[in-house]
């Protein structure tokens, strides 16, 4: 209840961070190549852009816009058109890349002879690999802890399961080979300089080569690039931001309404900072997930071993003492404890990974290295033992008492299926006047531990 408004706000915080500025910015610059010449920069050094950076940005947050309107669940056909644009655009990258670097052939990304470390503690190869892995993971850590914000639209939970565990290892793999490849056969041609970032990439051949089919090309990858951010930006920032508004002002706020508010406080966060540098970016994104693992391994906890997939969707929206997942006062200091304790062992190496002045020991750094993980588990299995030892009687009672997961979802289904959303006896329940829905669970809730 209230205690879950501590992780709604983090991830709300999470989804103002915009980008795709730098992907309209590649297309101006197709059309203009001396377009910073012909736009004044007003803004101060210290922000990290250009005013024609930031038009570029503005423009793209507009384009959004429209996205935006459209409802969740009528958004496949668009995810469908735009991972089809990326998948092709990265492959024709790909060949690009590898068909014009010439003789002098892949850049020293992959191909330097140094030696690797050969040291123990946090700098050998063992934890370097420890620290890939876990950073990967961790930049998408706001996304797996909301993608049953999406899932719950798919028809049959093995759906989500299958579409997850096929796509994105083959996401993964095939789009960190393909940034690998790209930068590294076009490092000889920007001097021995190895560009990670596509648009920053683009930008740069736009300056060696003003001919017309340059530019052609630079266009169309900018636009290619647009599509691919608002593919991911809408859903990952804009629509998460506004689910979990509207959980948190319900009375007043839709998702839509989430999602447009969201949007515009997006500017507030100066999201183009993130990308100055692909270091600090990774810093970021890694970091930050020392907080959220935790929350993601209470909730696979909470609903796999505590309620044992038996949800009472009808306590869900009771915010008071007659709810069973009330607790106390609307609280679960069971989950504020695990949460510390998947935390607060990894702080040292978070301050110090965001702070390069901070020295910590090399435990506390391979810990960090491996907070994801750690943080996900130790959370998940002292909730889990909390409620073992302390259980929450209201809690326990409906999960002992209540019909099988399966039985109880098509109960639930009955209930409150979208077609029976709006009938007088729905309405009546949720005003709190009472009344009996349609195929209301024979299982009365217990009452709620307080």
């Amino acid at each position: 209840m209230w205690g879950s408004q501590f992780v709604i706000w983090n991830r709300i915080f999470l989804s103002l961070a915009w980008v795709g500025g730098e992907c309209v910015y590649v297309i101006l610059l197709s059309w203009d190549p001396r377009l910073e010449s012909h736009v004044p920069n007003s803004m101060p050094a210290d922000t990290g852009m250009t005013t024609a950076q930031f038009v570029s940005y503005i423009i793209f947050s507009v384009i959004s816009l429209p996205v935006i309107w459209i409802r969740p669940h009528r958004l496949e056909k668009f995810f469908r058109f735009a991972c089809s644009v990326t998948f092709v655009f990265f492959l024709v990258l790909l060949i690009w890349a590898l068909a014009t670097m010439g003789p002098s052939g892949f850049g020293d990304t992959i191909t330097s002879g140094s030696a690797l470390p050969n040291t123990g503690g946090p700098d050998s190869v063992a934890w370097l690999m420890v620290y890939g892995i876990v950073s990967t993971i961790g930049s998408i850590a706001a996304g797996i802890l909301n993608q049953n914000d999406y899932s719950r639209f798919a028809t049959q939970p093995k759906h989500a399961i299958v579409g997850q565990a096929i796509s994105f290892p083959f996401y993964g793999i095939f789009s960190s080979l393909i940034g690998i490849l790209v930068t590294a056969a076009t490092q000889h041609r920007f001097g021995g300089e190895a560009i990670w970032n596509p648009p920053a990439l683009f930008a740069q051949l736009l300056v060696q080569d003003e001919t017309a089919g340059t530019r052609a090309a630079c266009f169309f990858a900018g636009l290619c690039l647009v599509i691919s951010q608002i593919g991911v930006n809408v859903p990952g920032n804009a629509l998460a931001g506004g689910f979990d508004l509207a959980a948190t002002f319900p009375k007043y706020l839709n998702i839509r309404r989430g999602a447009y508010i969201t949007a515009i406080f997006s500017v507030v966060v100066n999201p183009w900072r993130l990308v100055n540098t692909a270091t600090t970016f990774l810093t970021v994104l890694s970091s930050y997930s020392v907080f959220l693992a935790p929350m993601t391994g209470l909730m696979i906890s909470s609903y796999l071993i505590v309620n044992k997939k038996k949800i009472n969707v009808d306590d869900l929206y009771r915010g008071d003492s007659t709810s069973i997942y009330w607790f106390s006062s609307g609280f679960n200091w069971r989950a504020l404890a695990a949460w510390l304790v998947g935390v607060v062992p990894c702080l040292p190496g978070f301050i110090a990974a965001v702070d390069m002045s901070v020295t910590v020991s090399e435990g506390a750094t391979e810990l960090y290295y491996m907070s994801y993980l750690y943080g996900l588990l130790s959370s998940g299995l002292v909730y889990a033992l909390l409620h073992k030892v302390f259980p929450a009687r209201a809690l326990y009672a409906f999960v002992r008492d209540a019909p099988s997961p399966r039985e109880l979802q098509e109960m639930q289904k009955g209930k409150w299926d979208v077609t029976l959303a709006e009938t007088p006896d729905i309405l009546e329940v949720l005003s709190g006047k009472g009344g009996k829905a349609h195929n209301t669970a024979d299982v009365p809730p217990p009452k709620a531990d307080v």
